[in-house]
């Protein structure tokens, strides 16, 4: 049977954090956030560790409240212009188990008004691990064509992320993959309406766009010398 886990409270508590961004508001509204939000959100993190488990079994869906796969939404303001205290959306990202050893790629969902999107990669690689994948890349270039030049890639997913304006020093402007060799992140993304989020086509379509972006999870696990 299908389950659908967000409603349209979800994007309407969202909303409404994103125009009242104050500690003392969502204090006061607290419940709401877990019940429309943070609840269902680890519900759906709990139903995807199956299918993650057939994609990989180094990946995994942690349920936890604390510490697993679903992001706090607490902005850390440390060190940010941008000192309100909450993001008004909610990300949840699905790791690596060496994820603590060596920077790795990862799986990612992400629900927010208007501007929901799932999709995995590297977002902005560490300089060790940049050098890594930008050296597999000159290596390797047909099995990056293979992993983000097929049909079901090229169907349903968009690479993204910022990239230099010159190509890296040392390595040739004129290589076939330069384009991709200026990319500062190695991501890629499928959007999805927020009536998908509140349907019961959402877990079935993550569970395929997870599969579909694997291919580009793989080949940057092999650039760090990470099993897949």
């Amino acid at each position: 049977m299908s389950t659908s886990y967000f409603t349209p409270a979800t994007f309407r508590f969202l909303r409404a954090l994103d125009r009242h961004n104050e500690r003392a508001w969502f204090q006061a509204h607290k419940d709401d956030y877990e019940r429309h939000v943070r609840e269902p959100f680890l519900q759906l993190i709990t139903d995807l560790q199956p299918a993650l488990a057939t994609i990989s079994e180094h990946y995994r869906a942690d349920p936890r409240k604390n510490g697993g796969s679903l992001y706090r939404i607490h902005r850390d303001t440390r060190y940010s212009s941008n000192k309100l205290p909450y993001k008004p959306w909610q990300g949840s990202r699905f790791f690596h188990v060496r994820r603590h050893e060596i920077q790795a790629p990862g799986f990612y969902l992400h629900i927010e008004p208007d501007a929901c999107f799932g999709g995995g990669g590297m977002w902005h690689p560490e300089p060790e691990a940049l050098k890594h994948i930008r050296g597999f890349l000159v290596d390797n270039p047909a099995a990056w064509k293979r992993a983000t030049q097929g049909k079901a890639f090229r169907d349903h997913l968009q690479l993204g992320g910022e990239s230099l304006v010159r190509p890296p020093r040392g390595y040739d402007p004129s290589h076939e993959l330069i384009d991709d060799l200026k990319r500062k992140d190695f991501v890629a993304s499928a959007p999805f309406t927020d009536a998908l989020a509140c349907s019961s086509e959402l877990l079935p379509w993550t569970i395929d766009t997870f599969k579909r972006v694997a291919p580009l999870v793989d080949y940057l696990c092999a650039a760090q010398e990470l099993d897949f």
